[in-house]
Parts: structure tokens; sequence; C-alpha cells
């Protein structure tokens, strides 16, 4: 197998920065990643690193900075084409735009397209991993894992579930949504860097019978992830209020069905109340923050440093299409602004943990991704923390790396992606 050396500046977490504080990390600015077989052999000083492996090519990267690929731990692949649709609260938005495009997934080919579409735009933002709900249609999730198995990515995805307050054309039961999720758990789950994610949408479009079917299929495949929304808005809590009388909150209408772990994943989690922040807390689910959504959307601001301080598991992510854009740059730039409204400047080491071994820690995987680590998977991105004059301009006058990185998070997109590698393959630059 080839060696390759790649040489730059070089960023690691050696803790975790919301507890440890910017000091849980390790930046070199002549640092380097030997890579063998897709994945990291070693990490460390140029110098001693070639020394020690004159053998390895080498690939030269200058200033770029050296980092994991970013990991989006929830986003919705079949509402690419429509990202940006304007207006409207989340209800209306669903039946205005999310349900029409997510009928047109029944035709297979348009599946592979936006699917290819997808995970195109994610590598050329420096993301390398997804984790996405699909839609109702198996073939949808077919089409999902084909593309990343094509590109090497690693993948996390399900089939969409919804049994009521969905069109008939985008309905199953709750039969077919456990019997569909079943058959595609054995086709993908564990094959390869597929990770199969069982996904009811969220409570109102999943009768209690469904709930139910997809907690019985949770507990009879206990190493499969869990999926779903939580406390997004408002208004959609008391429609759960209103559908759910007997429940105690939100939370308890997944608890009550088996819908509540260590392996579930709870998108934008923004208006908790203290008994579901407990259990959230007690069980170590996973709670994923969506800014850039949560913004577009109207749905709230989400307490950073409330749920850091109650010790909760969180993850970032772009929820495209909610979310306004590929780029988990602007996603963490939005984590920073929202922070800023809530009274919580979040620093830069945190967003990049946030966006990279955060996401990683919420998907139980990380030591595979969101690293750069001995044994990790070669998913590494190089920043160019110089991509345009404005950015340039601000960059010079650094003072230490997270001034230098500041600007791009604020103010970068995929111009700032110098190149994406996916398990050691380069994918772009």
């Amino acid at each position: 197998m080839t060696m390759t050396l790649h040489l730059g500046q070089t960023l690691t977490f050696t803790g975790d920065p919301f507890r440890e504080g910017p000091s849980a990390t390790t930046h070199s600015s002549r640092g380097a990643v030997l890579v063998e077989g897709g994945r990291v052999i070693e990490t460390g000083d140029v110098d001693a690193l070639r020394a020690a492996h004159p053998q390895a090519n080498v690939e030269d990267h200058g200033d770029g900075l050296i980092l994991p690929g970013f990991v989006d731990a929830h986003m919705h692949y079949p509402q690419t084409a429509m990202i940006a649709s304007w207006g409207k609260r989340l209800i209306d938005w669903l039946n205005s735009y999310t349900f029409p495009e997510e009928g047109k997934f029944a035709d297979r080919a348009y599946a592979d397209e936006i699917a290819a579409r997808t995970l195109d735009l994610a590598i050329a933002n420096g993301t390398t991993t997804l984790t996405s709900f699909c839609t109702i249609h198996p073939g949808s999730v077919d089409a999902f894992f084909a593309a990343a198995q094509a590109r090497g990515m690693a993948a996390f995805a399900g089939k969409t579930c919804m049994d009521r307050n969905a069109p008939d054309y985008l309905s199953d039961t709750a039969q077919s949504a456990h019997d569909d999720s079943k058959a595609l758990i054995e086709r993908w789950h564990g094959k390869g860097r597929a990770t199969y994610v069982i996904t009811p949408r969220f409570s109102p479009t999943s009768s209690p019978e469904q709930l139910s079917a997809l907690g019985a299929l949770w507990a009879d495949h206990p190493d499969c992830l869990m999926q779903t929304h939580l406390s997004e808005q408002v208004d959609e809590i008391e429609w759960v209020k209103g559908l759910y009388p007997q429940a105690r909150d939100y939370l308890d209408t997944y608890e009550t069905h088996g819908l509540l772990g260590e392996r579930g994943l709870y998108g934008h989690a923004i208006h908790l109340e203290p008994r579901e922040a407990d259990r959230l807390r007690e069980v170590g689910a996973g709670l994923v923050h969506c800014p850039t959504s949560n913004t577009f959307i109207g749905s709230g601001l989400f307490d950073m440093a409330a749920r850091v301080a109650e010790g909760q598991r969180i993850g970032l992510a772009s929820d495209t299409g909610g979310g306004s854009s590929f780029s988990m740059l602007r996603v963490m730039g939005a984590a920073y602004e929202i922070g800023q409204l809530r009274r919580n400047p979040i620093h830069p080491a945190q967003l990049l943990w946030l966006a990279t071994e955060g996401s990683a820690r919420v998907l139980h995987a990380q030591g595979e991704i969101g690293r750069l680590a001995p044994g990790s998977v070669a998913d590494m991105i190089v920043l160019n923390l110089a991509s345009t004059p404005a950015i340039a301009q601000r960059s010079t006058l650094a003072s230490d790396i997270w001034e230098a990185l500041f600007p791009t998070i604020m103010m970068g997109d995929d111009r700032a992606i110098a190149k994406t590698y996916v398990a050691g393959r380069q994918m772009k630059g």
C-alpha cells in the first residue's frame, strides 16, 4: 500500500473544549498526517515523520489547515432541490414544499440523481459524513446508500415513516414502516460504511401504533441508531399535545413507544421542558443543533450553554433543506450567532468540535470519523484560511490559530475547502 504524508498546519483535540476550553487542542504550524490504506497511521511533527517514513509520498499543503472532514448529524437529502424556499412556518413549509418534492422519490432514477447531487455538494463543502432522512420509499434509501458507497463515504440514513397527517402518496402504515425498515436494515446496516437509522419523521406524522412498531424494531436491532425531530417550534409542540393528550410532554410520545435511548438522535430540541432535558441526559441521547434551519424557519434559539451545563451529548447539522446552506462553515457561523443572541459566545474551538468530533460522538462513531488520529478513517479536508480577499486581510492580523480560523468560520464557503479526501482518496482540489 502507498503511504502518503500530508504536510500543513494541523489542529487536533485532546479533550472536549466545552469542558476544558480551547486548551483541549494541539495546533502545529508544521504538522503532518500519515495515511495508508484509507486510514490515519500517525500524526505529528513534519520533520519527525519525514525522517521516520522517507519512502512515503508527500503532499505539501503549505499553510493549509488539515482537519477532519465535517460531520453533518441531521439533514434531508430529498430536500436538496428545494433548499432556500421562501417563508412559512414549519407545518406550512412541509405541506407547501417538502411533501410535494418528497413525492418525486417514488422514481428511483430521480432519487439517484438527487443523492448524487447532495453528496457531491457535501464533498465540495468539506462534509465527508451525512446523516439523512430519506423518504417513505425504500428506493430512496437504496439510492442514498449506493451513492455514498460509490464515493467511499460514511453514511447514516433511513426510510422516513409517516402514517398520518401526510399526503396519501407519502403515507405508509405501522406494519409497512416496520417491514420496509427491517428489510433495509438487513440490506444495508453495517455493510461497508453504511449505518441504518430507524426514522419516524416526528410524532405528528406517526400514529401511536407506528411509533410502537418502530420502537419494537429498534429493540430488535439495538445497534442501529434512531432519528427524529423534537420540540422544534412552539406551535408544533401544541400540535403534539393535542394528538397525544395522555403524554407528559413531547419526549414522552417517543419514550412511551420505545423510542428513547442512548443511540437516539433528536433534531432541534429547542424548547425542552425540564423533565425532557433530564431524561435525555439520563439516557445519554444525542441532541442535534440545526442553527441555520432554526433561524431560516423561525423556530427559536437553541440554548447551548444550558444543554452543555446539563451534560448533554450535542452534535451539529445543516438540516438542509430547512437549513439554507450545504456548508458546515456557515452552520458553525450560525451557531455562533445564536450563541451571541443567547449571551453565550461559542469559541471557535467549540464550534469546530461540534462539526467534527462532537457530531461523531452523537453518531457513536468517534474514533472512526470526526478526528485525525491513528486508526481513524482518513476523511480529511484542507482549509484555506485566506480563501477570499475579505478573509485574507483579516487573517493576516491574527495572533493565534483561533483568530486565523474564525474569519473563515464566519465568512467562508466552499471556496475555503481547498481539498477534500474521503478514506484517503482525493475527491476535491
